[in-house]
């Protein structure tokens, strides 16, 4: 554990102005357990430490000591703005960012629909942990193009945030591969009642009418790219 966890679980009571005893009972802990851990004398498991970011309203990460940003930045799909609708969207851009925008939700829209037909929370999670890496590389070297080098939102350090997230990269890839080739093993041998669904262009015209198209661009811009360096 952090050295500055229980320094940063002791400030967080005081702050909040309230004992030890009854910061112990909201935690679900003994008074002499938290007085171990705020004096570094036992370290807490990782419940506690979930439980205490949440009393707290901290990120975990700040309790312990991984980012100097207190915000916890989970929140719940019921919480998350829709932009899909572009009439008064708060995001502003040239014509090309805008375009290009629109062409990701679309075709993102398709798979994770497609996605959720199967049923299989681990296939929607990894899919989602593989696209993370890259918004959180792109925003990571925007960021860095901007000059503001104080590493406010990152707890990777600088030096080997790029390599460490490519590696990361790849093993999400390679954890939504071999679920993928699970499902349709699966589905060959009629062991599972969830399966995707034939992926004709007739099926995909009639399910997605709207967002097919963008789709389509990105399959055939992409492809044209991979193409030249055959």
């Amino acid at each position: 554990m952090n050295k500055n966890f229980p320094r940063t679980l002791s400030l967080l009571r005081r702050e909040k102005k309230i004992s030890q005893r009854a910061a112990a009972e909201c935690l679900g802990v003994s008074q002499a357990v938290l007085s171990h851990y705020e004096n570094g004398l036992r370290e807490p498991g990782l419940d506690f430490v979930a439980r205490a970011a949440d009393y707290y309203k901290v990120s975990a990460d700040f309790l312990l000591g991984r980012t100097m940003s207190r915000e916890d930045y989970t929140i719940s799909a019921e919480d998350l703005p829709d932009i899909s609708n572009e009439k008064d969207n708060v995001l502003r851009g040239s014509m090309l960012a805008m375009l290009n925008r629109k062409l990701l939700i679309n075709s993102l829209g398709i798979i994770f629909d497609l996605l959720g037909k199967t049923k299989n929370r681990q296939l929607i999670n990894d899919a989602a942990m593989y696209l993370s890496i890259a918004v959180y590389k792109l925003f990571r070297y925007v960021y860095i193009a901007c000059g503001q080098n104080q590493d406010a939102f990152f707890s990777v350090p600088e030096s080997v945030w790029s390599e460490a997230a490519d590696a990361e990269y790849r093993l999400c890839e390679m954890r939504f591969k071999n679920n993928t080739l699970n499902i349709r093993r699966d589905a060959e041998k009629a062991e599972s009642e969830t399966k995707l669904p034939g992926l004709s262009p007739e099926y995909l015209k009639s399910e997605y009418p709207e967002l097919l198209q963008s789709l389509l661009s990105i399959l055939q811009t992409t492809g044209k790219r991979i193409n030249e360096h055959l």
